[in-house]
């Protein structure tokens, strides 16, 4: 268990993905995404979501992501935020935000 003043120091944001591109040195499919997070700019991730997504239908979607979880070095790329998604098996489900909102907004 974590306290509440621990996890209101996890920063959860909407962003929008620009742009998707596969990433074939990744040890598991992966895309390399850019996501625009308003006035935080843009940031890079890499996810696993190859199974269920294709680029072209991600490419303008919102997501929710932990944008202050420092980079992680994937293969030759450094991913700077962490795109969230439940587990249905080896599925990932990306969690996006109901309707649209601007990209940056912070999810309390």
């Amino acid at each position: 268990m974590i306290d509440y003043t621990t996890f209101e120091k996890i920063d959860l944001r909407v962003g929008t993905i620009l742009s998707v591109k596969d990433f074939p040195e990744a040890k598991n499919p992966a895309f390399q995404l850019q996501i625009d997070f308003g006035p935080l700019g843009t940031l890079k991730s890499s996810a696993q979501i190859t199974d269920r997504y294709s680029s072209e239908e991600l490419v303008n979607r919102q997501i929710v992501a932990v944008v202050n979880i420092g980079t992680r070095k994937v293969a030759n790329f450094e991913s700077q935020c962490l795109v969230l998604g439940a587990t249905e098996g080896k599925d990932v489900i990306l969690l996006t935000p109901e309707s649209k909102l601007p990209n940056g907004q912070q999810i309390l």
